[in-house]
């Protein structure tokens, strides 16, 4: 009697850290590593564990130092320095056949923007950047607003106070996922009032993360994309 095959194990305990190794299946993409507040030894001992079980690997909030440590024993890890994020794929991926739309509304607010448009790419989807496109200058979003049209979900990530999203969201039929940045003077509130903003937002369809978090931003668009 032939054995059945072993199931796959659903976590790795490292001792410092308990590995997901069933996120990929649950959810399309393997647990994403938050590096801040982790030692450099402590990141590169996760990746070698992801990796090892056969999962891709993101690294989110990389510090270009701690990449220079880690690529010396992963030489396949590529990074995107203005979105300070790190990444392995562990085959070549088919893209979605939905493009998503990532609009900063201007350069300070595009390390946040770029977080999520390396995390989408990451993820498998096709992307397209938007950037200082705000609304001290409305025309600049107006002048691409039909290439904006034709992505199924969009990215907006805005600071000071955060009314481009429901700019954008007014515009457009697809759904809108806004990031508050903490970019602004001194009541911006690091973000806070940015993130109120788009709270409030009057237009219908706009979902809201965390301040600065391009991150889970680029993750929730990929979801719905997918």
């Amino acid at each position: 009697m032939s054995q059945m095959p072993a199931p796959k194990p659903v976590s790795c305990h490292l001792g410092f850290a308990n590995l997901d190794l069933g996120r990929q299946a649950r959810r399309g993409f393997a647990e994403a590593v938050y590096c801040p507040g982790k030692s450099r030894e402590q990141i590169k001992k996760i990746a070698q564990a992801l990796l090892r079980h056969g999962q891709e690997l993101l690294l989110t909030r990389l510090d270009k130092d701690i990449y220079a440590y880690l690529a010396r024993s992963l030489p396949a890890l590529r990074y995107n320095r203005l979105a300070r994020l790190g990444y392995i794929a562990r085959k070549p991926r088919r893209l979605k056949p939905g493009v998503v739309a990532v609009i900063s509304a201007g350069t300070s607010d595009q390390p946040v923007a770029e977080e999520a448009a390396a995390t989408l790419e990451a993820m498998g989807n096709k992307v397209e950047r938007f950037y200082d496109v705000g609304v001290a200058g409305v025309h600049r979003l107006m002048s691409c607003l039909d290439e904006i049209r034709r992505a199924r979900v969009i990215v907006v990530a805005a600071g000071m106070e955060g009314a481009l999203a429901s700019i954008v969201s007014g515009l457009v039929s697809s759904p809108v996922v806004a990031v508050p940045t903490s970019c602004g003077y001194g009541a911006n509130f690091g973000g806070l009032s940015s993130l109120l903003t788009m709270l409030n937002s009057c237009s219908p369809g706009v979902a809201v993360v965390n301040i600065d978090n391009g991150f889970g931003a680029g993750y929730l668009a990929s979801l719905i994309n997918r």
